[in-house]
């Protein structure tokens, strides 16, 4: 899955109206009777989507009246589709969110009111994260950060010491122009170039994105020295858009052919690299004048709109907080559940591959969340990434691009 694409950008609120006007699911269900959910998905797209089959087979067995049919989406078409759907009123039963997003759709009316609901067998953050005057309208479904992965193989060829939690954007910059052999087509490092890895690398510089008072704070000396750092890479230890950098699972793909030294990318990828015929591990990333490790976290909605709100709660608790998908969850390394247990994530630093797997906590000692202004979010991301690309093409200078970008955002800030 890739976190770094833009969201498309159809206005919630205006399709409110016509997403409660449709009807969700398959129909009434006659007293008694089965019923058929729909799920829309984007967290099982990109090497889990058995995983998430074996979480719904284990649901329609402890079920038996309640059929769920699964569709998932790459992440880079999931929220244009979910947009269409909803202003079509043909939005699933239950639907994932991200926490980014969650305002903007409770406030348009398109998410359920999750009543009667045990919310005390999750982290308490999430469960607030996810309401609204002290009433759930979502339920998280996982929460995962952004790691260092690091090719052991390509560092060894090299002699070169392997990242650790003392690393600085020095240290990194370093070591990735001695490992890539652009010639060969291998390659350093790779950070997408993108509003989820500018936002933390300007924290990771010691700036604010977004000052206290909801202003632009990015075009400042920490965020012009973000910017320098994620653009500085494109072509040098780091393909360019033309060699095929920012194409979906590119990254992906790079790395687990052994053609990547280094890898700025969330832990939800540790199931598709299990079977990598390389070694690997990983590290907390590093920063500038400190750490600060991208946190995300997902949900899943109940649709306003349902016929069969009752089974599409059901299963939107057993999804988020059953033993079924716990223990998915940490055996694929797909993620962390949300729950509140923490002897039950205990067992997830047993698992490798990677061996440093005490990294991913590590990493929430000093986290980065990403900037939520509601509706004018998906503009947001979208403008921060376009002018970043315009500068890694070498199309502006980065304290233009900079600049551009905070006049464009400045009106959505209300």
């Amino acid at each position: 899955m890739n976190r770094t694409a833009p969201i498309a950008g159809i206005g919630v609120l205006a399709v409110a109206g016509l997403a409660l006007a449709g009807c969700s699911g398959s129909g009434s269900p006659a007293a008694g009777g089965d019923v058929t959910i729909t799920y829309s998905n984007f967290i099982s797209a990109g090497g889990n989507e058995k995983n998430l089959q074996a979480i719904v087979d284990a649901f329609e067995k402890e079920n038996p009246g309640i059929t769920v049919e699964v569709k998932t989406l790459p992440y880079t078409d999931y929220f244009t589709a979910l947009q269409t759907d909803l202003a079509g009123g043909t939005a699933a039963d239950v639907f994932d969110i991200e926490f980014a997003n969650y305002a903007a759709y409770q406030k348009s009316g398109v998410l359920a009111a999750l009543d009667g609901v045990d919310t005390s067998v999750y982290q308490a953050s999430l469960v607030d994260a996810y309401a609204t005057d002290g009433t759930s309208y979502a339920l998280p479904s996982s929460f995962s950060n952004v790691v260092l992965f690091y090719n052991a193989d390509l560092f060894d060829a090299a002699g070169l010491a392997y990242p650790t939690a003392d690393w600085t954007w020095a240290d990194e910059k370093a070591a990735a122009e001695k490992l890539t052999d652009a010639g060969a087509g291998v390659w350093g490092d790779y950070q997408p170039i993108s509003y989820h890895e500018f936002y933390k690398a300007v924290a990771q510089a010691g700036g604010q994105f977004l000052t206290a008072d909801g202003k632009v704070g990015f075009n400042s000396p920490e965020g012009i020295a973000a910017a320098t750092w994620l653009v500085g890479k494109s072509g040098t230890t780091m393909p360019t858009a033309e060699q095929g950098a920012g194409t979906p699972d590119f990254d992906s793909k790079l790395f687990a052919d052994g053609k990547l030294a280094m890898w700025h990318s969330g832990i939800w990828m540790f199931g598709g690299l299990a079977d990598a015929g390389i070694s690997w591990d990983i590290a907390v990333e590093p920063g500038d004048t400190q750490h600060a490790s991208a946190l995300f976290s997902n949900a899943v909605g109940v649709s306003a709109g349902t016929k069969n709100k009752e089974a599409a709660t059901k299963f939107a608790e057993f999804l988020t907080s059953s033993k079924t998908t716990v223990d998915t969850r940490l055996t694929a390394g797909w993620e962390l559940p949300p729950i509140a247990d923490q002897t039950a994530l205990s067992a997830y630093l047993d698992i490798t591959p990677p061996a440093n797997r005490q990294a991913v906590f590590d990493s929430l000692e000093e986290v980065a969340l990403a900037p939520s202004i509601g509706d004018g979010q998906a503009e947001m991301q979208d403008i921060v990434t376009e002018e970043l690309t315009e500068a890694a093409a070498g199309r502006k200078t980065v304290e233009a691009a900079l600049a551009d970008a905070e006049k464009r955002i400045t009106p959505l800030l209300g």
